[in-house]
Parts: C-alpha cells; structure tokens; sequence
C-alpha cells in the first residue's frame, strides 16, 4: 500500500510568523493560501503544512497521488483502496471518506498513542479525468 507524499500538518498559531520562521530554514512556499490560514512548505524533501485553526493537535499526512516532489503520478492507490485496506486490518477509521466517490476525498485517524493520522487526497482517483 503506497500512502503517497509525507509531510507533518502543524497545527500553528500565527500563520505568517511559522511561515517567517520556516523561511528562515529555507523553506519555500509551494501551495496554499494564507488567506484562508494554510500554506505548504518545501525544503529539499521535505514538506510541512501550516494550518492556522484547522486541527487541534499537529498531524501526520499523507497524501495518495501526491509525489515528494509536488508532481501527481498516474497511478496510485486511491484513498478509497487505502480506507478499505486499513479497516480490514482492524483499524478504526474516525472520519471516513465516502467510498463510492471517484473525486478528492479524506480520512482520519489515530495511531495507538493518539497522534492524528490524516490521508489526503487531492486528486481524482485514478483513470478519472482531472478536469
């Protein structure tokens, strides 16, 4: 099972200073819109997402179609696939993602320490058109 592009989802409380602050660590912005309080950062492999009143606690995700890199392969495992996988095995999913869907869609859950786990996916499952 391929989750897709890591990052860490931190939960900050003033989106312009962690944004200033992970300049400084030459990051750069690739996505987002700090209007709406969220904003993706990159240095080299790495990847944070700032988000600004969004989640309670700082979260691990992953993103199915989603490379490191910031380029969307054709083929991956939707996270419908993901969802069904993970419940197999016994997880419990929090929020589930609608599995007759083809589009975007999202899934949460907590590892056994309670740490957030979020699979994201912001591109159509594969085979569907993008547009």
């Amino acid at each position: 099972m391929d989750l897709g592009a890591f990052s860490i989802s931190l939960a900050v409380k003033d989106i312009e200073k962690s944004r200033d602050f992970y300049k400084k660590l030459d990051f750069k912005v690739v996505g987002g819109d700090v209007e709406q309080n969220w904003l993706i950062l990159r240095n080299g492999k790495s990847t944070i997402g700032l988000f600004q009143g969004m989640f309670d606690k700082n979260t691990l995700t992953f993103n199915p179609g989603w490379s490191a890199s910031g380029s969307h392969p054709s083929e991956f495992d939707d996270v419908r696939d993901i969802q069904r996988r993970l419940k197999e095995r016994g997880i419990e999913i929090v929020q589930e993602v609608d599995e007759s869907g083809t589009g975007v869609g999202h899934m949460f859950f907590f590892d056994p320490d309670r740490n957030p786990i979020l699979i994201d996916q912001h591109v159509p499952r594969p085979g569907v058109s993008r547009e």
